[in-house]
């Protein structure tokens, strides 16, 4: 999945990263409690504020749990076990998925 956010921001709402990800606010909030690797800032109205790294981890947690159908035990057990091995393969994937995107749009151009 991609997901288009500014790459100059340095944190963003809960409410971007809902529109972003097409799910509600309270599903993130309920992924922030419930997996360890999210670690947003909370802002003076206690205000959740979520770093590109968080970005990446809920791009992980929903590539687990929305696509490939992992139960939340089963993603944090996989998330403990595998991160690094996961993380590098879902990064691949979405490299992939860009160039697709662009190879797409060249050929749509021609």
């Amino acid at each position: 999945m991609q997901i288009n956010l500014s790459p100059d921001k340095r944190y963003y709402s809960i409410g971007e990263l809902a529109k972003a990800f097409d799910v509600n606010a309270s599903l993130i909030r309920f992924w922030d409690k419930e997996f360890d690797i999210l670690k947003p800032k909370k802002n003076a109205k206690g205000n959740r504020m979520f770093t590109p790294e968080d970005v990446k981890n809920l791009q992980l947690i929903y590539h687990l749990v929305k696509e490939r159908g992992f139960t939340l035990e089963g993603a944090k057990t996989h998330l403990k076990e595998g991160q690094k091995k996961t993380l590098d393969k879902f990064e691949i994937i979405s490299k992939l998925e860009g160039i697709k995107v662009q190879l797409t749009n060249i050929k749509n151009q021609l």
